[in-house]
């Protein structure tokens, strides 16, 4: 299941043809073929779109462990000094 096998285009390409007839497939195709290429288009876009968020978060996070070690150096040299 899930699988389009050769019977099963053959027969939808015939019920396309019965419904549309031979002068507007040509119309059709070139539709559905513009179609695909958008949301082909917009899918890579996504993608990207995901892949720079994904980026910025990791550099983000390094910022944060550096901001963090920075902080924590002075911090354990006056608690040490208090003590003294």
């Amino acid at each position: 299941m899930g699988s389009i096998g050769p019977s099963e285009l053959i027969l939808i390409f015939l019920v396309v043809l019965l419904l549309f007839g031979s002068k507007r497939l040509p119309e059709l195709a070139r539709g559905l073929g513009k179609g695909i290429r958008e949301f082909k288009k917009a899918a890579n876009e996504i993608r990207d779109e995901l892949d720079v968020s994904s980026e910025i978060k990791t550099v983000k996070r390094e910022i944060e462990g550096e901001i963090k070690k920075d902080y924590q150096e002075p911090k354990k040299e006056i608690s040490g000094s208090k003590g003294e």
